[in-house]
């Protein structure tokens, strides 16, 4: 599960809403209308990219650090998810996440660290790295109890909150809340906040983002550098 949680943050965790919560009206925002509008987004989902700011709230030193860059998803088909994820401030890191590989890029140091999420897994990883990215309410309905947050705007775009509890025992242990804003244009979250165990949180937002296009293999890719060391910190 340690593993689930840093995947999940290194792709998505939360930060600061970036407006404040107004209602937004002419827009439907009951909790089946909300599951229609990602049903419709999960049914044609190709991919996505984004700029990205992460936001991680460490409670007991009351604490936020923030980290921004892009991100990249490729599922060409199911069951093949690809993410890039290249933070580019305050420090170069980038992240690729391909079938039970996570593997992280220091170019400063020439260090990739490479973690296995595990085969046995790999249907949970897939669906909590999509949350909100191409997920049906039938997948969350199946694993989290859901209920209505209400209208709130992120980044001046109009958007539904919804707030999931997760029924697995383990799971809750790690995350016992996630928050997400369904974009009530595109049924698809542009901002995550996963909460932890003592106040700590993350919160990811997503802006200028570009759905279904063709987002290139390439685009979830990198090139590496000569000279580059793999470490295996699970080993």
């Amino acid at each position: 599960m340690r593993l689930f949680r840093s995947s999940f943050v290194l792709i998505g965790s939360l930060a600061i809403a970036l407006a404040s919560p107004v209602g937004l009206p002419g827009a439907d925002t009951s909790l089946q209308a909300v599951f229609n509008r990602m049903d419709q987004a999960s049914a044609k989902f190709k991919g996505l990219k984004a700029d990205m700011r992460k936001l991680t709230h460490t409670e007991v030193i009351n604490e936020d650090s923030v980290d921004t860059g892009t991100i990249a998803v490729r599922l060409p088909k199911p069951h093949d998810l690809r993410v890039l994820i290249h933070f580019q401030q305050p420090d170069d890191k980038q992240v690729m996440i391909a079938g039970t590989k996570l593997d992280v890029f220091y170019p400063k140091s020439l260090i990739v660290q490479e973690y296995d999420l595990g085969k046995s897994h790999r249907n949970q990883v897939e669906s909590f790295l999509l949350l909100g990215f191409g997920s049906n309410s039938k997948d969350l309905l199946a694993a989290y109890t859901v209920t209505l947050g209400g209208a709130e705007a992120v980044a001046g775009e109009p958007s539904t909150r919804i707030e999931l509890i997760p029924k697995q025992k383990e799971m809750a242990a790690q995350f016992p809340k996630i928050e997400l804003w369904i974009s009530d244009n595109s049924g698809i979250s542009i901002q995550q906040k996963l909460h932890s165990p003592g106040g700590d949180y993350s919160l990811a937002t997503y802006t200028k983002m570009q759905l279904n296009g063709n987002i290139p293999e390439s685009d979830v890719k990198w090139t590496l550098p000569k000279g580059v060391h793999w470490e295996y910190p699970q080993k």
